[in-house]
């Protein structure tokens, strides 16, 4: 699973608990997108999440 470049966000884990209580593994995946940026004048390709997109932390080729 792909992390964000900017925040470094990625998957969770943890358990999903059913009414009586048994456990299971559980993942959430973070929802990344793979966007051109321009950095430093020059376009490149990064995995970014969504709401560091929303955020405008990055600008977008």
């Amino acid at each position: 699973m792909a992390k964000c470049e900017i925040c470094q966000k990625g998957a969770h884990f943890g358990n999903n608990v059913s009414h009586s209580h048994r456990r299971s593994n559980a993942v959430w995946k973070s929802n990344v997108k793979s966007v051109r940026v321009s950095v430093n004048g020059t376009n490149k390709k990064m995995y970014v999440c969504t709401s560091c997109l929303r955020s405008g932390y990055v600008e977008r080729a």
